[in-house]
């Protein structure tokens, strides 16, 4: 690091957990953030600003304006661009340092398959189960673990899925698929209060720093937060054996 890295980073720098070895593996770490919405933004803004050194943002829709309610990574002069590449903008703008690639598709197959090859953590911030089950396979296939948040009305969800812990369950032992389909709630349905997914967002980031800095110990089990009574509740979720997804790992 030169004197401004030092001087940018000298907040998390002085943090013991952190320090500067920790700092340069923040440097030195590559993130794929699926989804560039309400989630995906603060993620983006704060991965970038704490100083992950390669981002890989992907997102296929557009910004709309029932969108900037609560997606603070875009603004008026983004409606009807790519998410991914307005959240790319924002984050640019905080660290021009931070190498930021743009994916403007949904991921699936082969393609999710080789970018999750490409990085140290994945962050889920989509809004689907049939998104968050392919991440998770991915994740699985490749060894890489995935940091997964959920907001919808008052209520949101943070868990840590870690392939490398041979303890750790993954986003399938906790929702067996078969059990979301057409039951799953959407914030284009369901509404969302607008702090709400900038805080387990936030946290989704916090989670990112820990794991890519080695700093403290990483989430375990799934943590839900009730935004109209202001609790959070923690749950510890085992690995199931007979999950179709991680049980042969």
């Amino acid at each position: 690091m030169d004197d401004e890295a030092l001087l940018r980073y000298s907040r998390q720098i002085m943090l013991e957990p952190i320090d500067i070895a920790g700092q340069e593996r923040l440097l030195a770490s590559r993130a794929l953030v699926v989804g560039a919405g309400g989630l995906g933004s603060p993620v983006a803004l704060y991965l970038a600003a704490a100083g992950v050194g390669h981002l890989i943002l992907a997102d296929a829709d557009e910004v709309e304006l029932s969108n900037l309610q609560r997606q603070i990574a875009h603004g008026m002069d983004d409606l009807g661009r790519n998410k991914a590449c307005s959240a790319r903008d924002s984050a640019a703008a905080l660290n021009p340092g931070c190498e930021i690639r743009v994916i403007e598709e949904h991921l699936s197959g082969e393609a999710l398959d080789a970018l999750v090859a490409e990085v140290d953590l994945v962050l889920d911030c989509t809004d689907r189960f049939s998104s968050r089950y392919a991440v998770n396979a991915a994740c699985q296939r490749a060894g890489v673990p995935l940091v997964s948040g959920a907001a919808i009305r008052f209520s949101g969800q943070l868990a840590v899925f870690d392939p490398r812990d041979p303890s750790s369950p993954c986003y399938a032992c906790l929702y067996p698929p078969g059990e979301g389909g057409d039951e799953e709630l959407r914030c284009a349905e369901s509404g969302v209060v607008a702090p709400l997914v900038g805080l387990i967002g936030c946290f989704q980031a916090l989670e990112a720093v820990k794991l890519l800095s080695g700093a403290g110990v990483a989430h375990r089990g799934l943590s839900t937060f009730d935004g109209l009574n202001g609790q959070w509740r923690h749950f510890q979720v085992p690995r199931d054996p007979a999950c179709p997804v991680c049980a042969s790992r």
